[in-house]
């Protein structure tokens, strides 16, 4: 039997970059002996003293709320309600577009604490600041591998971290495989920082 290794991928779950990096890391596993394991970060901690858009900062403040009752939901249950909830969450946010009402966040996180067997009064931490020092000690653990001019996702394999891949469309079977050997070619060297090019394309979720 093949020994897995460890993946910590942190994420925000309002950030659907994110969320397309950890369906990613999902179809990774399936044909690469890796381990995904969640970790929790967050857009507001991460914006808090930036220079961005007031809209901006209000969205990411409200979106707190779900990365709170994750936090929860492992200070209570177990870590790992992590990895479920964020599966719960990101498919009503993304997948079925819930994000784009955010009047309608209670009740997202509502149906995912009930779609893992929580009960739904959990949601109440999206209001209490109960959990924000364990927040800020894992979203402070996964930018400080990176740099702070970075967002989510971050990933870590052993002593190798880097945000992304910032990717628009889940690459599944050996495709997601390539990709990964690839990510993990360039990132092993400590001088390689950058490469990109210009978005084109939305976020796909199918």
């Amino acid at each position: 039997m093949v020994e897995k290794t460890p993946v910590d991928l942190w994420f925000d779950p309002s950030c659907p970059f994110a969320w397309i990096t950890s369906r990613w890391l999902l179809e990774v596993e399936k044909v690469r002996p890796v381990e995904p394991r969640w970790r929790l970060m967050s857009l507001h901690i991460l914006n808090e003293d930036k220079d961005v858009p007031d809209e901006y900062k209000r969205g990411a403040r409200k979106n707190l709320g779900s990365v709170r009752v994750v936090a929860a939901a492992a200070a209570q249950h177990g870590e790992e309600y992590v990895g479920r909830l964020y599966t719960e969450l990101g498919t009503r946010l993304h997948n079925q577009g819930m994000k784009k009402d955010p009047d309608r966040l209670r009740e997202v996180n509502e149906a995912a604490l009930e779609a893992v067997g929580l009960d739904r009064k959990l949601a109440d931490a999206m209001d209490s600041d109960a959990y924000d020092e364990a927040i800020r000690a894992s979203h402070d653990e996964g930018i400080t591998l990176v740099g702070q001019e970075v967002g989510t996702p971050i990933i870590r394999v052993g002593a190798n971290a880097f945000f992304g891949p910032v990717i628009t469309k889940i690459l599944r079977g050996e495709d997601a495989g390539r990709l990964w050997d690839g990510v993990l070619a360039v990132t092993a060297y400590e001088d390689f920082f950058e490469l990109k090019r210009s978005r084109v394309k939305r976020p796909s979720f199918d």
